[in-house]
């Protein structure tokens, strides 16, 4: 009997699955990618909306599916069997579930998509993709507002800033975020009431902005729930037990579900969340309602307040007000926080605790952050602070839980030997506003790059290092790439001369050593990435470009602009310690590359790309760069990115070397001892 209740539901989703199925919202994307290089603009708008509206439904579907299905088999708790019924309610669940979502999905497996997908529709970049659209179909007002959605979230991007401008010009329209929260709309409404001293009218909007934060955290949670994640290929020799398995799952979906408080509070695009932001409605709440004369009210919300702050002496005076002016008709302590804010906090220090235990008990890292940070400095003792002498935006920030940028650990020095002869030292740090920053000349000869460039057009592939994206930074650009190994493939498979090849290996070397001499490193500079890197402008789609050819970053942290921050944590390559480029050639129109600010648009150096001109620096939070726009032509170069740590040294670049010592054992007859990239010392 069991069997069958369990199995109807499958075979049921089985044939509703040939009624219907909704279209992978990846696909649908792709689509219309390949629509937009067709300029079939017609064909962009249908396909970019059509992935929206899927990408919304899958979402919706799996929150309804999982609430639903969790409340048709809750968990019941029974001294008897305890064991069993819990195996009996998560086995129901999933039959639920797999029935609930294939019946309106189709086939669940032609929805799984991947992280870099997912992460585009994060950052609103099929957006960018319509606006563009409906601005070739003359459609401005849909132009405008998928041009605000996009800007929302990537506050940086100069071209769409530049449009919105246009776009306003053109069109009286209100400009909507298709993707808004609307419970943080309702808050800042509340704030803006609030401080016009309109309080009744706050007051509604603030328990509003309440409901909505309460819904958004039950969808977030749901959506914690999905299937058990691994770093890279740690799933090949994963062998957990039934138990550890269960463990290590459910810790991870905990530690998503505690995490949602802080995704809740950041607005689209930022990393810093809104300070103290939930615990805020509570407090404008408190004092709204003294002054419209509820003091009931006035203490509800206040006592509301203190669970999330129990020693915050403000609030705590305004509690012993409160309660003075309502004691001649009823008891104090009969007033008790909200429902909804008492099980909130009751629920939020449960799971920390489980957090902790768990990590002590199963040995894993967890540093929880104070989530509701009141004022003050970030908490973070590894800070990244901007030099003294910068200029400092006004910004409020909640610890997020991320790691900040370390202080860098070593004594920053440079001015060291650039050990070969006839190479330029053009511009040092001091020149160039900033540190560990240097500019070279003649790193190679006019004969070289012109070499390597003929290596660049036999080799590279578009969208190599960038997982296959043609286009990663900017739809008006071709991105090629190729990796030393690959050159030394192909001299091998004689595609390309295999001095050639041999060259990419030897410039990549020589500006290791010129960094790591310069910089004046007292440990060894290794390979963390290595890659010959081509950019080429598209005909017919630079009119009036402003937005980057690669937008404004730091190689080794996520840089946070609004705060003056570098978060160092994934998806940052945040082993990397230093960063070159060396650049193949200049016979191009655009494409310099900028140093800036912290803040991503004050542009402290600009240095123009020429045959054999070095830039090298170090890849952390204290040097944000990006290049401008190659509008013609092609910009060529190799990309070099290092590390101090031999644990994340460039396999491919491992695998060169040893074909390196092969071909010199076959051209001398005996092993030949080369100075070339390191051993591992480990």
């Amino acid at each position: 009997m069991r069997c069958r209740e369990l199995c109807v539901p499958f075979l049921l989703s089985f044939l509703h699955s040939f009624v219907y199925s909704l279209e992978p919202y990846d696909l649908l994307y792709d689509n219309g990618i390949e629509a937009y290089y067709r300029n079939d603009f017609q064909k962009v708008v249908y396909y970019m909306e059509m992935a929206l509206s899927s990408f919304s439904q899958l979402r919706q579907t799996k929150i309804s599916c999982s609430l639903g299905c969790k409340k048709r088999f809750p968990l019941q708790q029974t001294l008897q069997s305890w064991d069993l019924n819990f195996a009996s309610v998560v086995l129901h669940r999933a039959a639920c579930a797999h029935q609930c979502e294939e019946g309106t999905l189709g086939a669940l497996s032609r929805h799984k998509v991947s992280e870099d997908i997912r992460s585009e529709f994060h950052r609103r970049i099929p957006y960018n993709f319509l606006q563009r659209a409906y601005f070739k179909l003359n459609q401005l007002d849909k132009a405008a507002e998928a041009a605000h959605t996009f800007f929302m979230a990537n506050p940086e991007h100069m071209e769409v800033q530049q449009n919105l401008k246009y776009y306003q010009i053109k069109s009286d329209m209100a400009l909507i975020d298709r993707e808004r929260r609307a419970y943080m709309d309702e808050y800042q409404t509340g704030v803006k009431l609030y401080d016009q001293e309109q309080y009744e009218q706050a007051i509604n909007h603030f328990q509003e902005a309440l409901k909505g934060y309460y819904r958004a955290d039950v969808e977030c949670r749901t959506m914690c729930g999905g299937p058990q994640k691994f770093d890279e290929y740690e799933y090949v020799d994963y062998s957990a037990s039934l138990y550890e398995g269960i463990a290590d799952h459910y810790i991870q979906i905990l530690a998503c579900e505690h995490e949602c408080v802080r995704d809740l509070s950041t607005r689209p695009g930022r990393l810093s969340p809104i300070e103290n932001f939930l615990p805020l409605h509570y407090d404008f709440l408190q004092f709204s309602f003294y002054r419209v004369g509820d003091h009931v009210k006035a203490l509800e919300y206040a006592k509301s307040y203190l669970l999330f702050h129990p020693n915050d002496m403000d609030v705590l005076e305004n509690v012993s007000y409160y309660e003075s002016l309502i004691s001649d008709y009823m008891d104090p302590a009969d007033i008790r926080p909200t429902k909804e804010a008492a099980e909130f906090v009751r629920r939020h220090r449960l799971e920390s605790e489980i957090l902790h235990s768990a990590a002590e008990g199963l040995g894993f890292a967890y540093n929880e952050p104070d989530f509701w940070v009141t004022g003050g400095d970030r908490q973070d003792e590894n800070r990244y602070r901007v030099p003294s002498g910068s200029e400092l935006m006004d910004v409020t920030g909640l610890l997020s839980g991320k790691k900040a940028v370390q202080k860098i650990d070593r004594e920053l020095r440079e001015g060291g030997s650039l050990v070969y002869d006839g190479i330029k030292l053009v511009h040092t740090s001091e020149y160039l506003n900033g540190t560990q920053r240097v500019q070279l000349d003649d790193v190679i000869s006019e004969e070289e790059c012109k070499e390597l460039r003929g290596v660049a057009n036999a080799i590279t592939l578009a969208g190599d290092g960038y997982r296959g994206k043609t286009s990663p930074h900017t739809p008006n650009e071709k991105f090629e790439g190729a990796t030393v190994l690959k050159a030394l493939k192909f001299g091998y498979e004689g595609r390309v001369p295999m001095r050639s090849a041999r060259l990419f290996y030897d410039v990549s070397e020589k500006a290791r050593q010129i960094v790591q001499s310069y910089f004046m490193l007292n440990s060894t500079l290794y390979f963390s990435y290595t890659h010959l890197v081509c950019r080429t402008a598209l005909q017919g789609q630079q009119d009036n470009r402003n937005d980057l050819s690669h937008p404004i970053h730091a190689d080794n942290c996520l840089l946070d602009p609004e705060a003056n921050e570098c978060w160092k944590e994934s998806p940052a390559y945040t082993y990397r310690d230093y960063s070159a480029l060396l650049y193949l050639n200049g016979d191009f129109d655009g494409g310099e590359f900028v140093f800036t600010e912290m803040d991503a648009k004050t542009v402290t150096a600009s240095i123009k790309p020429k045959c054999g001109r070095l830039v090298g620096f170090s890849s952390g939070g204290e040097n944000p760069h990006g290049v401008k726009a190659v509008t013609n032509g092609q910009r060529c170069a190799v990309a070099l990115w290092f590390t101090l740590d031999p644990m994340y040294r460039e396999l491919e670049r491992l695998q060169a070397d040893e074909v390196i010592r092969a071909l010199n054992r076959d051209s001398t007859g005996k092993s030949e001892e080369l100075n070339i990239n390191p051993k591992d010392e480990l």
